[in-house]
């Protein structure tokens, strides 16, 4: 945590040919924004300038500048992570290497700083999560390498959000084929645990009600259609729910659950794999959506969108999720700073139940001194 009064917050310019810089351009052209937190883009200011000028949009200042260290509290500011003398070849809308790397660089950079405690929480622009492949960078996500730089051993929890909406993950980006064997009662309690702390700690809901999806369509019909629901879903949410006092409830037919709206009526849904949950959170909260990981040290979120390079350079592309992203994890920090401070310090307990242990003093009458 830095000790300026705002937070800072680090962005990464992402896939230099895709949407990600537009939107950022986008949220940071608002002078009003600059009241609300101190915003720092990781990338290239040929890139930025690059990108301002595809879409026509008019200029404003931004601080550049090589240290973060040396930013400006009250503009957007940029960090350059480029060395001075290599050039990124920017094709809007095709995706290459360059444009992988470019975006890794970024990411390396921010990342570093957040660990540093010189930036206070990270949001990422989209990658393209096969041209960011490299002896560097070999993981299928950002999610998976911010886990392994900043997460201490702790494991990555992928969230889907909004204000109403929270949908966790068992398994992330995993193929369908690897699927049923990632599938276990002990990983989908675990979830359970990671996603009830996030929920209490990052998102400030006392006690958190959770739904849990079906694996197999109509919650496998009593067998009819598979037994994982039987045999290691509805164990794990028993298990969870005796032994670890989480409200959760299913397993759910995930066919309806969303179109039903029966996502209403809890906190968060756990689903068992990525599409089964982000198909129908995009349905629903596209434009507004954000990706937040839990479960690490530090607070990460990114728009719920991918890299858009059919819209790129258009002028098109929205930025309502890089927005709501970066105000998400403000809420995030400061819940955290909240419930951390809550529960540094929890009163003492006054009295115990009276037991073999414990002698009652009849108040009432006089003791002999």
């Amino acid at each position: 945590m830095t000790n300026n009064k705002k937070i800072r917050v680090g962005i990464t310019q992402g896939d230099t040919n895709g949407i990600g810089l537009e939107v950022v351009l986008k949220v940071l052209a608002v002078p009003e924004f600059m009241e609300i937190c101190t915003p720092i883009i990781y990338g290239s200011s040929k890139v930025l300038t690059y990108h301002r000028k595809a879409i026509d949009m008019p200029s404003f200042q931004v601080n550049r500048t090589g240290d973060v260290e040396r930013i400006r509290e009250n503009m957007p500011n940029i960090v350059e992570v480029m060395d001075n003398d290599e050039e990124v070849k920017i094709e809007l809308g095709v995706p290459s290497k360059q444009a992988g790397q470019a975006a890794f660089k970024a990411l390396e950079v921010a990342v570093s700083d957040l660990k540093q405690g010189r930036i206070d929480v990270l949001v990422t622009a989209p990658i393209n999560k096969d041209n960011i492949q490299s002896e560097e960078f070999q993981f299928p996500g950002q999610t998976e390498y911010l886990q392994a730089s900043v997460g201490g051993g702790d494991k990555a929890l992928m969230i889907l959000c909004t204000d109403s909406l929270r949908v966790a993950l068992v398994t992330t980006h995993l193929p369908l084929a690897k699927l049923p064997a990632a599938i276990t009662t002990d990983r989908i309690q675990k979830r359970l645990r990671e996603f009830n702390a996030s929920l209490q700690r990052d998102f400030g809901i006392e006690r958190p009600r959770i739904a849990v999806l079906s694996l197999n369509p109509h919650a496998g019909e009593n067998g009819l259609l598979g037994t994982e629901e039987q045999e290691i879903i509805r164990p794990a949410i028993d298990n969870a729910y005796d032994n670890d006092r989480i409200i959760c409830f299913g397993p759910y037919a995930a066919d309806g659950f969303f179109g039903s709206q029966k996502y209403r009526h809890f906190d968060g849904v756990l689903a068992m794999y990525h599409d089964q949950g982000l198909a129908p959170f995009k349905a629903l909260a596209m434009d507004r959506g954000v990706n937040f990981t839990a479960g690490l040290p530090f607070v990460r979120t990114s728009p719920d969108h991918g890299t858009g390079y059919d819209i790129a350079g258009k002028g098109v592309a929205r930025e309502d999720s890089m927005r709501q992203a970066i105000y998400t994890a403000i809420d995030i920090w400061r819940n955290r700073r909240k419930y951390d401070e809550d529960h540094a310090n929890p009163l003492r307990k006054q009295y115990h139940d009276k037991g073999k242990d414990n002698v009652v003093l009849d108040l009432t009458k006089e003791e002999d001194t």
